[in-house]
């Protein structure tokens, strides 16, 4: 009997790391911050697991036979029904990649090892230190999935090596490919897909699908995606530490390229603003060993623009530049601007909102005018474009006007979105937000700048998280703003059951930035 209890306390431990593999995979499989999740949220996970250890322990004990398979029926029950209810509240579920599988194996061998340990040696110090391990699996996943993770760190270390290897081939065996880099602290999906939908005029294109902007995502899509009639290459560049970007250059080489920004993000692990500049003018450094080709960054980023000393051939875009947009009208409908393109002026219209929607779109417009595709191709590709998912993007909610801006992450961006809902003359104006992340020293200032712009230009507030939204109450406290219109919600989804009926067909809302559950507290 006690086998089968050590085996039901194991299944069980299976099920609680559901949650721990899923905020192993939201901190990108970096233990250092996992760890850093750990210690702010394990406190009250453990009070859940002590259901599971308690029960576990009596079972141990208990010498009634009947009763113990009860018991084993209700532990079993608690755990999986943990495990279903962080399944249906997470907000990012876990993705079972073949890492996260190759991860659960690994599990799967540990507490097997653990049982066979204890089985072989019951009387030996051993196997009793196995018995309570697996008695304890539970509350101990989180050592369990750091042990699979470093028990597979050889293994996923072999795998990314032969695909990078991989992908090196393929991009050397297409002597005519062009690859463009983009990077940037914000901005940089958006002019992804811009650029590619515009240089699809003219070229056959690629780019990194989503938010591919790791090593490996760059190195999945050049082997799935790369085919020989391929031209042009678009590639965006994720980093959240100095060298990041020079290691995806490293494989891909890209002849040109974009900056759209340098700002205060992932200040967490970058330490300091000049640390972000470095590691994003990587790919500056990486396009003139390339070949020298056209490297374009945001004159308009003040981080950028404090520094171009340090970046002196580069091609600048933005206000006093030979690439810059005026005129910029807003509207439910979107956006009108003229774009001049090194003495090209060219009118468009376009469905994108926001005065770095404009910035993303001159970037894009900028390189591929370098590139050759005409000035009607632009303008009729920018015609075309849709919002990129959850980027201020224009939806329909309950018969009222909602922006969805939930990808949106940074300080700049997040007010330029309140600006966007204020140009929304007349209606009643709301918006919905757990405040912004990864600002290091910056994060409370951040949030109380944004609290302080909610307050001047928003009719309803609803802030997601007690403890993350202390800030802009702090903010929204000194303004004479109607606390009566100001709501604190536990989640997403308790946010919009409170704004659902103050809505109306007149009634515009803002949803920006939606956390993952790694930090929404």
């Amino acid at each position: 009997m006690l086998i089968t209890v050590l085996i039901t306390a194991s299944i069980c431990a299976l099920f609680s790391l559901y949650k721990q593999f899923q905020m192993l995979q939201q901190n990108s499989y970096f233990p250092s911050r996992y760890i850093g999740w750990l210690k702010s949220s394990y406190t009250v996970y453990l009070a859940l697991e002590a259901i599971c250890f308690c029960l576990s322990s009596f079972l141990y004990t208990y010498e009634k036979f009947l009763l113990q398979e009860i018991l084993l029926v209700i532990l079993l029950a608690v755990r999986i029904f943990l495990c279903v209810k962080c399944y249906k509240t997470s907000i990012k579920k876990l993705v079972f990649t073949s890492r996260i599988k190759r991860l659960i194996c690994a599990a799967v061998i540990i507490l097997a090892a653990l049982i066979t340990v204890y089985v072989i040696m019951p009387d030996k110090l051993a196997g009793e230190i196995c018995l309570m391990v697996c008695l304890m699996a539970s509350i101990v996943s989180p050592i369990i999935t750091l042990a699979a993770y470093y028990l597979t760190l050889p293994v996923e270390k072999a795998f990314s090596l032969y695909y990078v290897n991989d992908a090196k081939k393929i991009l050397k065996s297409h002597k005519s490919l062009t690859v463009i880099g983009i990077t940037g602290s914000y901005g940089k999906t958006t002019t992804k897909f811009i650029l590619n939908r515009i240089l699809s005029e003219k070229y056959n294109t690629v780019c990194t699908p989503h938010s591919f902007n790791t090593p490996m995502g760059v190195v999945r899509t050049v082997r799935e995606s790369i085919k020989p009639q391929t031209q042009i290459f678009i590639c965006e560049m994720g980093a959240k530490k100095k060298g990041d970007i020079k290691e995806i250059c490293d494989i891909v080489h890209p002849q040109h390229g974009i900056i759209t920004s340098v700002g205060a993000q992932h200040l967490d692990t970058f330490k300091s603003i000049d640390n972000v500049f470095s590691t994003k003018f990587e790919l500056y450094d990486a396009v003139n060993k390339n070949g020298g080709g056209i490297c374009l960054a945001n004159i308009d980023s003040d981080e950028i623009k404090s520094r171009t000393d340090n970046a002196k051939n580069a091609v600048y875009f933005g206000e006093g530049t030979k690439f810059y947009a005026d005129n910029i009208k807003y509207g439910a409908s979107g956006s009108s601007f003229d774009l001049h393109l090194d003495g090209s002026t060219v009118s468009v219209s376009t469905r994108l909102l926001g005065k770095h929607s404009v910035a993303d779109i001159l970037a894009a417009a900028a390189l591929s005018h370098a590139l050759g595709v005409s000035d009607n191709d632009i303008k009729f590709a920018i015609s075309s474009l849709k919002p990129t998912e959850h980027r201020l993007e224009l939806k329909n909610f309950n018969g009222s006007l909602l922006i969805d801006d939930a990808y949106n992450s940074n300080p700049e961006g997040c007010l330029e979105a309140i600006n966007v809902l204020n140009s929304f003359e007349g209606m009643k104006k709301t918006v919905i937000t757990p405040g912004l992340i990864e600002l290091g020293s910056k994060e409370y200032q951040s949030n109380y700048n944004l609290g302080l712009a909610a307050a001047k230009y928003c009719d309803i507030i609803i802030l997601v998280g007690k403890n993350r939204s202390k800030p802009l109450c702090d903010a929204i406290a000194v303004t004479d703003f109607n606390t009566d219109n100001l709501y604190i919600a536990d989640s997403f989804a308790d946010a919009m059951k409170i704004y659902t009926p103050l809505c109306d067909e007149n009634s515009v809302l803002l949803i920006e930035n939606d956390l993952p559950d790694n930090y929404l507290n």
